[in-house]
């Protein structure tokens, strides 16, 4: 690992700067799957998008979306986060996520792997990560043509609230590089660094052609996030992914639409991709109205905030107490039919312990980029178990 980032960073010193600092950022042990987990997986992602082309989807998800979010520039929206609980007999989407974290870490830790026997041999040359710096790139230009450009960007922001303080960091930094080396002007900036003539987003002297956007303020409302705001509502910045995206693929509310059998039938949706759309767990808002029966049924049930992100202000219904019960009445929340996580077993000293695990599958435009897991213990995913933190996953 170290000699995979190390060579692609440019920098000595980089594992021991970023990475040892961070123990459980990687779990050390793969995940291996049957391949066809995987199928089922993108079966799932692609009538997703589907269905989320209808009109009928979309005027739906507009009716809760915010204003900015309203308007489709174009961009598909890089690196999209489908995340999967695989425990049970088939796998069971849990979340979809836009600016998905993790993925060029994930790249570097798939490319770091050594085969242990001829099939993970194979497995490992069949990974999707061979080919993500090219798949990378290739997505960034086709959100450049989408948006009405021509050519290729020449120079892109990687955009967070204080990037350096994030965890995920060392992602930005590997992330920058692989641009750079592709020929793009490349800045890792917080939005307060953004300035906006009305004609062109500049940051530090530097006209910026393309945003890789990985805030969490979804419909860009801060005040600080004003400059990227303002250039995105005029279409003068190219923002992937964007409010559109969000609103179309993320928002949580959007699951109670890919759950409603009944709806899916009145809009037309193939039987094929009904089908794929029931390993998704069954979604409700959680309204005045239902409550009473929802708290009945908590113990089946997960609740997750509509605008939430990173496990925050989830719960597991038989973990509610009444006072959290009436916060989140008061809310905007899902209730979600609980999806239990697979384990995988794994050796710390000389105890043999399990780990809970998610899988998710970055990916653009419906089609794969790479495949990952998560190693955890608790209620979500997290980055503080012993023997947990991301995992490449290799389907064999």
């Amino acid at each position: 690992m170290a000699d995979a980032m190390r060579n692609a960073s440019g920098d000595d010193s980089f594992f021991a700067k970023h990475i040892e600092n961070r123990p459980h950022l990687f779990s050390n042990l793969p995940v291996f799957l049957p391949r066809a987990d995987l199928d089922r997986m993108l079966a799932t992602v692609a009538a997703i998008e589907d269905v989320a082309r209808l009109p009928a989807y979309q005027e739906t998800a507009a009716s809760w979306a915010p204003a900015i979010a309203r308007h489709d520039h174009g961009p598909r929206g890089a690196f999209m986060g489908y995340d999967f609980h695989l425990a049970g007999d088939a796998p069971r989407l849990i979340e979809i996520n836009t600016n998905a974290g993790g993925a060029f870490l994930n790249a570097f830790s798939a490319k770091a792997q050594l085969a242990c026997c001829a099939e993970v041999a194979t497995a490992i040359a069949d990974a999707q990560a061979s080919h993500f710096d090219r798949d990378v790139i290739a997505m960034l230009e086709a959100e450049w043509r989408l948006q009405g450009r021509v050519g290729r960007p020449t120079s892109i922001a990687i955009v967070d609230d204080a990037p350096e303080e994030q965890y995920l960091y060392p992602e930005f930094l590997l992330a920058q590089h692989l641009f750079e080396a592709s020929g793009m002007v490349s800045l890792i900036a917080d939005p307060s660094e953004l300035t906006y003539d009305r004609h062109s987003l500049a940051c530090r002297g530097q006209t910026i052609d393309l945003i890789y956007n990985r805030l969490v303020d979804f419909d860009l409302s801060q005040p600080q996030h004003g400059a990227l705001r303002r250039a995105y509502e005029d279409g003068e910045a190219v923002l992937t992914p964007n409010p559109h995206n969000h609103a179309t693929l993320a928002d949580k509310r959007n699951l109670t639409l890919l759950t409603d059998t009944q709806r899916l039938q009145d809009w037309g949706v193939p039987e094929a991709a009904r089908v794929a759309l029931a390993s998704i767990p069954k979604a409700t808002s959680v309204t005045a109205d239902n409550a009473d029966g929802l708290w009945q049924r908590r113990k089946s049930l997960f609740f997750k905030p509509v605008a939430g992100y990173g496990s925050k202000a989830v719960y597991r219904g038989d973990k509610l107490t009444r006072s959290t019960w009436a916060d989140i009445v008061g809310a905007a929340y899902i209730a979600q039919e609980l999806a239990l996580p697979g384990e995988r077993m794994i050796k710390l000293e000389d105890e043999t312990v399990a780990r809970k695990v998610d899988v998710r599958l970055y990916t653009y435009d419906g089609r794969l980029l790479l495949a990952a897991a998560r190693l955890y213990q608790g209620q979500t995913t997290n980055f503080r178990t012993e023997g947990g933190g991301f995992a490449p996953v290799f389907f064999v």
